[in-house]
């Protein structure tokens, strides 16, 4: 069985979305995933501020990594997200996968991303398929 480091490294060679975001994998453990991103200018919307797809792509791929680190692979079913603060230009984001439940098909996971000062911008819920097939 692959560890969950081993099992990241392969998803991250083939996700060519998480490597152009800049996606920093800080820890992985089984149903646990810290991510780090850096904010530019190309993430900012209208308002000068991260538009919500990054923080919600960064939390997805936190859930992924999470949810896959067993050996099964997962996809996710439903997930949404609540925007609690705005981020500047610049700012170093950390998100923070949590596994809530984890059965035989579903799992539940929650993601929260902090800024540099670990205030709380962002909490993601999400719910994965587990599959039959092994990473």
């Amino acid at each position: 069985m692959k560890t969950p480091e081993e099992i990241v490294a392969e998803m991250m060679q083939q996700d060519a979305f998480s490597k152009w975001l800049g996606i920093e994998l800080i820890h992985i453990s089984r149903g646990y995933c810290v991510l780090q991103l850096s904010v530019n200018s190309e993430m900012l919307n209208g308002f000068e501020i991260l538009h919500g797809g990054i923080s919600y792509s960064l939390s997805d791929s936190a859930l992924a990594f999470a949810a896959n680190s067993y050996g099964n692979k997962c996809v996710s079913i439903e997930t949404s997200i609540s925007h609690l603060k705005p981020v500047p230009p610049k700012e170093i984001l950390k998100a923070v996968a949590n596994e809530l439940h984890r059965g035989k098909s579903l799992a539940v996971y929650e993601v929260s991303i902090f800024n540099a000062r670990d205030e709380k911008i962002s909490l993601f819920k999400g719910t994965v398929h587990i599959s039959k097939e092994i990473w």
